[in-house]
């Protein structure tokens, strides 16, 4: 089943595949949910680590990255998202690019770099039509200290990611993912959620 998806109304998001999850949450104990679980796992361990090139290695050519810009509205407005608006609007190569950056002297917003820690709860992982792609929600609360302030900034979130199964594992194709703040209370956004 391909539905519309917040990367369906993205500019940059037009190459990311559309396959949505099927039917109920997959058990705990289902191996794919656990392998999912893993993955995100070791993911955090990556970001956390700020080893963000073997982070790229474990998304797709075609991954779509993507934070909207959350609003407040009234209950009956049918939207909680600013259109066409973003934090993150990312392909593969913007994110390499990103990347990249952080290696030279010129990324001066994480230099000295700052001290990160993922923390994951609440992921439920769901089938879909192919049995290559897994969907899987989760929450994330990220702890940031950048050391020149007294107090660290945390970023609540929940986060839609598509998994594809590939020679090497599991690989991220595509995420969103949802603040749960209007308004983002942190010196930057020069890391990845």
């Amino acid at each position: 089943m391909t539905t519309e998806t917040h990367s369906s109304r993205s500019a940059l998001g037009g190459h990311a595949s559309r396959i949505q999850r099927t039917g109920r949450p997959l058990p705990f104990d289902d191996t794919r949910h656990l392998q999912a679980h893993q993955w995100l796992v070791d993911e955090a361990w990556l970001l956390d680590a700020q080893d963000y090139e073997q982070w790229l290695t474990t998304l797709t050519e075609d991954i779509h990255y993507l934070m909207p810009v959350r609003v407040t509205t009234a209950l009956g407005a049918g939207f909680d998202t600013a259109p066409g608006m973003a934090h993150f609007d990312e392909d593969k190569y913007s994110l390499s690019r990103r990347v990249a950056r952080f290696m030279t002297e010129h990324a001066w917003t994480e230099d000295p770099p700052s001290r990160l820690r993922h923390h994951l709860s609440n992921v439920r992982t769901f089938a879909t039509e192919d049995d290559n792609h897994l969907v899987v929600e989760s929450a994330t609360l990220l702890f940031r200290s950048r050391g020149d302030v007294l107090a660290g900034s945390i970023v609540s979130a929940g986060r839609e990611d598509l998994l594809r199964r590939s020679p090497d594992g599991w690989q991220l194709a595509r995420r969103t993912i949802l603040v749960d703040d209007s308004v983002i209370r942190m010196q930057n956004l020069a890391i990845f959620l």
